[in-house]
């Protein structure tokens, strides 16, 4: 690793990809971003990791920017065979995302620990930030509903989060830790600040406050503590995190993100959308950034990534 103040974020899904993306172009190996496992099943025998793999896609330059996850210019020879010989097709698997899952699937069949594979491969992709995986133990989201009580993939993608969520569970958190490179990176004398990505709080960011005693760590690290909205005038960019607010007792605006996280963070940055929320969010002694937060192009993740690092900055004077 190279000289230097050092970061560590917290990512789950696009947006949480995105800043990720631009973390990385700015800091390269002075960032490790621990990532949300919790997503993570077993599909037609193979171990799929869609936040991690959506991180590690983003941050090599492979992604698929327009769907917002799997590889850019993928074919689906397998889909289209599996669905001529009757086999599962609500999760889709591009041929070239396939290649990551097998791999995997042997490695950990083996013995390997996750950790160790993710860093294999990005090794092989030649990424020099840090990808941690929340845990090495497997850790699963489970959605509450009316209906009953859902894997996370069935009611994400199968059911296209149709059924009202009444609750979320991570079956397996109370087992799991934290990796050695999770513990390593919050150790980190040089660690400068701490960053949350705009992820959905209930089911990105959580399942990694979940495990061991991260969010213990992150409540007493010395060193400053922001999160980005992933709320921008009350709607979710991607994803349902608004929907699913008013149930889990959150207000679905960025005043709601700041109470839900108070405690955990020093600052939030605001999309300039939601500059009126910003001396309501003071008053739970939580600062606040006024920022662009959609991102769009690779300036607009590299102009957000700069803002975070400018506010940890000013945090850390105050």
């Amino acid at each position: 690793m190279s000289g230097g103040a050092t970061y560590l974020a917290l990512s789950g899904g696009v947006g949480g990809a995105k800043l990720s993306h631009g973390l990385a172009m700015l800091l390269h190996d002075r960032l490790g971003i621990i990532v949300n496992t919790g997503d993570d099943f077993t599909h037609l025998g193979l171990r799929i990791c869609p936040d991690l793999d959506s991180v590690t896609y983003a941050l090599a330059g492979m992604n698929d920017t327009e769907r917002g996850w799997g590889v850019a210019s993928e074919s689906w020879g397998f889909m289209d065979q599996l669905r001529r010989l009757g086999g599962e097709d609500w999760f889709l698997l591009g041929d070239r995302d396939l290649a990551l899952h097998v791999l995997r699937s042997r490695a950990l069949a083996a013995g390997q620990t996750l950790s160790d594979f993710t860093t294999a491969q990005a090794t092989r992709l030649g990424l020099r930030t840090r990808l941690l995986p929340m845990a090495d133990q497997p850790v699963a989201t489970q959605i509450e509903t009316a209906n009953g009580t859902l894997a996370f993939q069935d009611w994400f993608v199968a059911q296209r989060c149709a059924p009202a969520v009444t609750g979320v569970q991570f079956a397996g958190a109370a087992d799991a830790v934290p990796p050695p490179g999770v513990r390593a990176a919050f150790e980190d004398p040089a660690l400068a600040g701490i960053i949350l990505c705009p992820s959905n709080p209930f089911v990105s960011i959580a399942p990694i406050l979940a495990i061991g005693d991260i969010a213990e760590r992150l409540r007493t690290a010395h060193c400053p503590r922001i999160a980005v909205s992933p709320l921008i005038g009350g709607q979710a960019v991607k994803g349902p995190a608004a929907s699913m607010a008013p149930a889990l007792g959150m207000e679905p605006t960025a005043l709601g993100i700041a109470r839900h996280y108070a405690g955990l963070i020093d600052g939030l940055v605001i999309d300039s959308q939601d500059a009126g929320l910003a001396p309501q969010i003071e008053t739970l002694g939580v600062r606040v950034r006024i920022a662009r937060t959609l991102m769009v192009s690779d300036r607009d993740k590299t102009d957000l990534a700069q803002d975070c690092l400018e506010f940890c900055a000013a945090l850390a004077k105050d």
